[in-house]
């Protein structure tokens, strides 16, 4: 017996999992016996953290493994940070109002951000564990550059929407500037984006099977575009603002995730342009954030 947990415990791979979800069972434990949400995203941002910073230090430690892994860092700490902030002001998140209840079922929300924690993961923790380390190239610095600009996305989103929403005059009201003009969900956009630029970086080292990591993106993005991001952000934003005319031509001319993918001709008039009060980055309801910004 003690011999196979020393197998086990030797393989990288098997501590990161014992760790991604030792971390899910003791939020879930502390969330229970306090009946409390608040620090359910906060925890899969700290998930992200610790897996990237070790699987980084059980590295080879090239400048590829160190980049990407702080990467990730980043992204994982300023949305982690933001969700947090958030449900401190916002005092709850209606996500779990049924949930949190139910201590089997607010337990299987935690159980989901460890797989999501680890699935999104995926590419950079087949970087980390090869020995592999080819010279910078196109797939690096393009991946790299895909990050960038969803990561721009993503903050700028979130940070314009923040910004409307604490003007008290505009209760109520759409958002109509900045990237909310170019698409209904850029932070999601953005969330997406940077995890293609992440696979295709991390790619650069890939052999066989490994490019099967692919569906840490793809994850993604049926998570946010069919699961729990988008439609349930456009079915609510359709309940609030359907039988407005103003909303159903912001619908008709802006794209739903890509940007400038039909979007407003230049004859049309701004005014006939109107912006969905969207929550910010977190996909329903393991984050993702979407840990998920969030998205």
């Amino acid at each position: 017996m003690t011999s196979w947990i020393e197998t086990l415990w030797n393989s990288s791979w098997a501590r990161l999992a014992i760790i991604d979800f030792g971390i899910q069972w003791v939020g879930c434990t502390l969330a229970v016996a306090f009946k409390t949400e608040k620090f359910y995203d906060l925890a899969g941002s700290l998930t992200f953290i610790t897996m990237s910073l070790l699987s980084y230090e059980w590295s080879k430690h090239t400048w590829r493994q160190f980049i990407q892994s702080h990467m990730i860092v980043a992204w994982a700490a300023r949305l982690g940070l933001f969700l947090f902030i958030r449900i401190l002001k916002d005092g709850k998140d209606s996500r779990f109002d049924d949930a949190k209840r139910q201590p089997l079922k607010f337990c299987a929300f935690w159980n989901l951000q460890g797989v999501w924690v680890i699935v999104t993961l995926l590419p950079t923790l087949f970087l980390n564990d090869a020995t592999r380390d080819p010279r910078l190239g196109v797939r690096d610095y393009l991946g790299w550059t895909l990050w960038a600009v969803g990561m721009f996305f993503e903050v700028t989103a979130d940070l314009q929407k923040t910004m409307f929403r604490n003007q008290p005059e505009n209760k109520g009201k759409f958002i109509r500037s900045g990237l909310w003009a170019i698409s209904r969900h850029p932070n999601y956009f953005g969330e997406i984006l940077l995890w293609f630029g992440l696979y295709i970086s991390a790619s650069s080292v890939f052999r066989g099977w490994e490019f099967a990591s692919v569906l840490s993106p793809i994850f993604i993005y049926l998570l946010i575009t069919k699961v729990s991001g988008i439609p349930l952000l456009e079915k609510s934003a359709d309940k609030k603002w359907g039988n407005l005319a103003e909303y159903q031509k912001y619908k008709r001319s802006t794209s739903v995730l890509v940007p400038f993918l039909n979007c407003r001709p230049p004859w049309r008039p701004k005014s006939d342009i109107s912006f969905v009060d969207d929550n910010p980055t977190n996909p329903d309801p393991i984050d993702v954030q979407s840990m998920a910004s969030q998205p």
